[in-house]
């Protein structure tokens, strides 16, 4: 029995050691395609007006990087433009972030969202500290949460707690589980 236990551990290990040995070798990223991405990705978290109201995301093709996403505030939708364009290694940057329209109601619903996840014990603490994982997004009385939490109950609670937000019109739960981020 004890000898049967541990051929499957050392089988399984075999396997995944071989699965992240293809994996490795069948993507077409470089090295300095991967650091460049890294390089991206910590000047868009660093902004600093950058909070859990705006959430923006990039693309990178050999040079040239294209912003995407939505911003609370036009400042950051021009500093991370400004920022990723002072990489080295960038050539060209397109700038394809939409700024939310100013709305009171929408202002409401963030409010009231925003609440509604650091009432709850389990989902506060993506919401908190300068990077948060979580992010809020309305537009036009429509919630996205987009960024990673840890566990599917988790995502389930978030998903939960954004249906009870008063007004809102309908949730778009894109939230990651966090072994599926690539950084």
């Amino acid at each position: 029995m004890m000898k049967s236990k541990k051929l499957l551990v050392l089988s399984i290990a075999i396997m995944l050691f071989t699965a992240v040995g293809v994996s490795a070798a069948g993507t077409n990223r470089n090295q300095s395609q991967i650091k460049l991405e890294k390089e991206i990705y910590k000047k868009i978290l660093t902004l600093t007006d950058y909070g859990v109201f705006d959430n923006i995301g990039f693309e990178l093709d050999g040079d040239t990087v294209t912003l995407t996403g939505k911003v609370y505030n036009a400042i950051n939708r021009k500093t991370a433009a400004n920022r990723v364009a002072k990489i080295k290694g960038v050539a060209k940057v397109v700038n394809n972030i939409e700024l939310l329209p100013a709305s009171s109601f929408d202002d409401a619903i963030r409010r009231r969202a925003l609440r509604s996840f650091v009432g709850s014990a389990g989902i506060y603490r993506y919401l908190i500290g300068p990077t948060p994982s979580m992010r809020i997004i309305v537009d036009r009385g429509h919630l996205t949460l987009e960024g990673y939490v840890s566990s599917r109950g988790d995502l389930r609670l978030a998903n939960i707690l954004a249906q009870s937000v008063p007004g809102v019109f309908s949730v778009t739960n894109n939230l990651q589980l966090a072994d599926n981020i690539k950084y």
